[in-house]
Order: C-alpha cells, then structure tokens, then sequence
C-alpha cells in the first residue's frame, strides 16, 4: 500500500471517530512509525486538523475546524491509473488529433504516478487498441468544427461528399460531434438543405467560422434524428430489417446492440433480429458480410437488394479470368 492509499483510509477513520496509534497500525498493516509520519505529512504538508484526544487516547479532526477534506487532486493509485488510461484511449481515438490538449494531463499524472513507485508506463504496454478503417481527420479542421460548436457558431463548410463525388459550399448550424465506427461525424442544421444532416469531418476540405450563432435544434428532435434507426444515415425509420441468423451465427449477434429500438428472440434453428432503418447502404454492408449465415426475411425491398449484390458478386467469381501476357 503506498502513501497515498495510505492517506486515503487515515482520513476516513478520523473523520468517523477519534482512533489510537495501534489501532491505526492494525488497521493499515503498517509500522508506528509509518503512521506517525503519514499524521505529520498530513498536518504540515496538507493541513488537517488532527489533533490528539487524550479521553479516548486517540487521534481526531478537531470538532472546532471548519470541515476537511483532501486536495480535490489527491487521487489514490487505482484513481491514477485509471485517469491515465482514459486519456490513453482518448489519444488514440484519433492519434494527434487531441495530443496538444491530453499531453499536459498526462505528464501530470504520470509524475503523480512516480511518486507512488509506480510505472505509468504499463498503461501503454497494456490498454491495446486497434482502430479499423479510420479515416485521417484534418486537426486544424476538426479543431475549428469542434470550437464553432461549443461556441455555438455557424460556419460555412465546403463539403466533398462521397455518394454524388461533388464538392459542394454550405453554410450549416453544429449540434453535435460524433464518434462512429472509428471516424468523426457532424451533425448540423443545413441551410441549402433545410434540415438536419450528417457530415462527415475527414470529407470537410474548409471550415470558416461566423460570429453569428448558430441555430439551436430541439434535443427531442435532434436526439430522434440520430437515434431512430440504424447506423449514420440518421432519420426516422422507413422499414424494419427483419434478419435470420444461423445457430452458428447467432452465437455473436444475440450479444450484439445494432440499434436501440432492436427486437430479438430466438429461433428453433438460430435467432432472429429486427432493425429500424431509413437507409439501406450501411445495413446492406453488415448484412452481406455474414454470407449464407444470414437470410432478410423482410421486407421484400431489401431481400432484393441483398440478393443483387449476391448474385453480381458470384457472378465475379463464376466467370473465366482473363490472363494478362507481360
């Protein structure tokens, strides 16, 4: 037990009521001399109140001082480590993107650390993550998004949009940032659009920002938008996806949240899931990446269009590859 679990409990028992040396050494497993130096560390460096109760032979806050607490900085170990850890998975949400602000916290509690006996370094050596498919977002870009919409700022964006491959202006409202599937989405109340969209932040080539503020959606409509069906292409939902999992394959999906509103139960021969959704593209990707392990039961618009892609893709492979000469 370091110092500072040490402190920890030492302050919770005098706080509770006044306790004896020994009764301190038992209770910490430590030496008298530890505890008499964690009482002195405690009065010089962090001025508690403790005082000596000769009645009760024992040691307490004193009744007369006005309430004490510890530093609102004093964390214990496992605080530490944990604090340390969420700054690690913060960074790498998107590696240099949040470094400037993140790096000045860690050094802080990397040093907090050292002063316990304990390598920060094993926080690195042992929290892994791997993202997959990420997109590199633009930090100045993503810094200016992120300030126009803390600020409440609107700002005019021009957008290079994957689907129609066209670079368009626009000026949009931001309401929320998100973080999907390993990349960054804006949320913002479109001018030329009229409504609500969804942005994606690596495909945003200039940002500039007006002091006008922004318009401010209503969180009902805005939390509906973003939640009521599956995947990014928010919106209300315009179908239920009904799908039937293989035994084998709903061994993994029936743990699996694809949206919040899901419907699932299980099959005599595997497990059945039902998905609200306004657009099918990103839905189509999850479905076909389970193969024969699947089948869309409804509605008939989307077992067309699975059956499509199954079909353009077997045809891939049935037909002769032709040979290049070098």
């Amino acid at each position: 037990m370091n110092r500072a679990e040490r402190i920890y409990r030492l302050h919770a028992l005098l706080k509770e009521k006044p306790r004896s040396l020994l009764q301190m050494q038992q209770h910490l497993e430590v030496s008298r001399a530890t505890v008499v130096r964690d009482l002195t560390y405690m009065k010089d460096f962090m001025g508690a109140p403790i005082e000596y109760d000769r009645p009760t032979n024992g040691y307490r806050y004193q009744s007369t001082s006005p309430k004490f607490e510890l530093p609102g900085f004093w964390l214990n170990e496992t605080e530490l480590f944990a604090l340390l850890a969420s700054a690690r998975l913060f960074e790498m949400v998107q590696p240099g993107l949040l470094t400037p602000y993140l790096g000045p916290l860690r050094a802080r509690i990397r040093g907090l650390l050292a002063q316990s006996g304990h390598r920060a370094s094993a926080v690195n050596e042992r929290i892994l993550l791997q993202p997959f498919a990420t997109r590199t977002t633009n930090a100045e870009r993503f810094g200016a998004v992120a300030s126009a919409l803390l600020e409440g700022h609107r700002i005019d964006i021009q957008y290079h949009g994957r689907q129609r491959n066209r670079v368009s202006t626009r000026t949009v409202h931001p309401q929320r940032l998100l973080r999907y599937r390993d990349n960054w989405y804006l949320a913002a109340h479109c001018d030329q659009a009229k409504e609500l969209r969804i942005f994606s932040l690596d495909r945003i080539q200039r940002v500039k920002t007006h002091q006008e503020q922004a318009l401010q959606c209503d969180a009902t409509v805005l939390d509906r938008f973003l939640g009521a069906s599956f995947g990014i292409f928010s919106g209300n939902a315009k179908a239920w996806a009904v799908l039937r999992f293989s035994a084998e394959a709903a061994r993994w999906v029936a743990d699996e949240s694809w949206h919040p509103d899901q419907i699932g139960q299980w099959l005599l021969d595997g497990y059945e899931l039902q998905i609200p959704y306004s657009d099918p593209r990103e839905l189509l990707m999850d479905i076909l990446k389970y193969g024969n392990d699947v089948e869309v039961a409804a509605p008939p618009e989307l077992r067309r269009l699975v059956a499509e892609r199954l079909q353009a893709a077997a045809a891939r492979y049935c037909a002769p590859r032709l040979h290049r000469e070098g």
